[in-house]
């Protein structure tokens, strides 16, 4: 069988930036499970599984825009400190859930300085280039049930968003 809309995929992946750098993989875990048409995952990978059976091993780099999106410099903003109430100390790195125009997003700290802090709303990996290194291990199609939902459900399918 091969993947295509309303299929569900198994797949194993290691992602790496365009320096190299493992970011995510699914080594030692289980396959990710993704319903494929939902958007589950990233455009981009998505794409590239099209047609693809169990047993396919591929390499694919994907430019940012199909992956988390360009960056997009009005998503950083510097804030005094005391708008973060109840946070004794305010340090690099910290995420916070923002409510935005957008709505709710993440927002990390890209810089302290004195009572200044920037926040960065774009998602970390935005901007970056992409290579996903992907063995497909399982497809199936889709029950009705995660039509409806429009996610996998099973092993590797519960996603916390």
């Amino acid at each position: 069988m091969n993947i295509a809309e309303n299929s569900v995929a198994s797949i194993h992946y290691t992602l790496t930036d365009n320096q190299g750098k493992v970011i995510d993989s699914s080594e030692g875990q289980e396959p990710l499970a993704y319903l494929h048409g939902a958007g589950n995952i990233i455009p981009g990978l998505e794409k590239a599984l099209v047609g693809k059976t169990v047993g396919d091993k591929f390499k694919v780099s994907i430019p940012a825009a199909e992956a988390y999106g360009v960056r997009d410099d009005n998503m950083v903003q510097e804030l005094p400190s005391n708008m973060f109430s109840g946070i004794d100390k305010i340090e690099v790195g910290m995420e916070f859930h923002a409510e935005t125009e957008h709505g709710l997003q993440v927002v990390t700290v890209t810089k302290v300085e004195g009572d200044n802090v920037t926040i960065d709303g774009n998602h970390p990996l935005a901007g970056v280039d992409l290579t996903f290194d992907v063995e497909v291990a399982d497809v199936r199609s889709a029950t009705e049930e995660e039509l409806q939902h429009g996610h996998a459900h099973g092993a590797g399918g519960h996603h916390h968003h």
